[in-house]
């Protein structure tokens, strides 16, 4: 048989998998799990074997597992008996989840840092950071909407966990093509974890981003989106009481004549009513990855 053609450069495959092209290059020096074709300009050119095998990877990464573990498994040609069908692996981050979210309460700082790091050690960082600890505000947020617990522990995890999240997002790559994003909590909301959470979901992905966070007038988020011409914007609504400022903010933004996508993210989008889920549909950006994703598609 002849060599195998190459099909796919690498921004198209980059597109298929979801990934920064900068990330691919940087598994394959690293892990050598797959050797693109190269075209007589020495450009990489992907084959629909590449794809299968690059699909089977992001799937492994996306579902818990570093891609160290999962290249590792890839070379071993089947994955062991126990990943599969040990109730104890598989509910690994869960567990792990429960016993962070116990000493946060505990206002335990030096075991909530070692468990954080322990997370980080196992898994991929965006599974640590939606998966873990957006799982672990969504759970604190309840408790204090309840009275189960104290503002001051709704504090101190808020606190701990967004310098964690802010440790980890100087190190991702910007890719140029993609459109700049703006991420801002709604008019008079305070709680800015979530917004992190999916700001690193899309610096991940390799979008610009323009992290403004709480406190910004309505007023004033309208003119920053014109004077960095962002395309994208992200408003973050956690209180319920603030709801309806963010989604009137939202609105205006979207019917402002721009070339422009704005997305609402955010517990107290749960409670809309039906009038204004019908005015909000195409700017609810959902609450788990799968339906990040999606929108970020659509």
């Amino acid at each position: 048989m002849g060599e195998p053609q190459g099909k796919y450069n690498i921004k198209a495959v980059s597109n298929l998998l979801g990934i920064h092209a900068g990330t691919l290059r940087a598994w394959e020096r690293r892990y050598k799990m797959i050797e693109p074709v190269r075209n007589e300009a020495g450009h990489r050119l992907y084959t629909d074997e590449h794809i299968r095998i690059l699909k089977w990877i992001v799937n492994k990464v996306e579902n818990g597992f570093t891609i160290g573990q999962a290249v590792e498994l890839l070379h071993k040609q089947d994955e062991p008996a126990f990943i599969e069908h040990d109730p104890r692996i598989a509910n690994q981050m869960d567990v792990l989840k429960e016993q962070l979210l116990h000493e946060l309460l505990k206002f335990n700082e030096s075991k909530s840092n070692e468990l954080i790091d322990r997370a980080f050690s196992l898994f991929s960082t965006e599974k640590v950071l939606i998966r873990i600890m957006g799982g672990i505000l969504t759970q604190v947020g309840l408790k204090w909407e309840k009275g189960e617990i104290l503002t001051a522990h709704e504090h101190f995890v808020t606190s701990l966990l967004r310098t964690r999240i802010g440790m980890v997002f100087n190190s991702l790559p910007v890719n140029g093509f993609l459109p700049k994003a703006l991420c801002v909590c709604g008019p008079e909301d305070q709680h800015e974890i979530g917004l992190l959470i999916f700001t690193y979901f899309l610096k991940r992905r390799g979008y610009e981003t323009v992290y403004l966070g709480t406190g910004i007038p309505a007023e004033e988020v309208e003119q920053i989106v014109e004077e960095i011409d962002a395309k994208l914007v992200i408003i973050s609504s956690t209180i319920p009481t603030h709801r309806s400022k963010a989604v009137q903010l939202a609105c205006a933004l979207k019917d402002s004549g721009r070339d422009l996508k704005v997305g609402l993210g955010g517990n107290a989008l749960n409670m809309l009513s039906d009038q204004e889920k019908k005015r909000c549909r195409d700017m609810l950006v959902g609450s788990t990855e799968a339906e990040w994703r999606e929108w970020l598609k659509e």
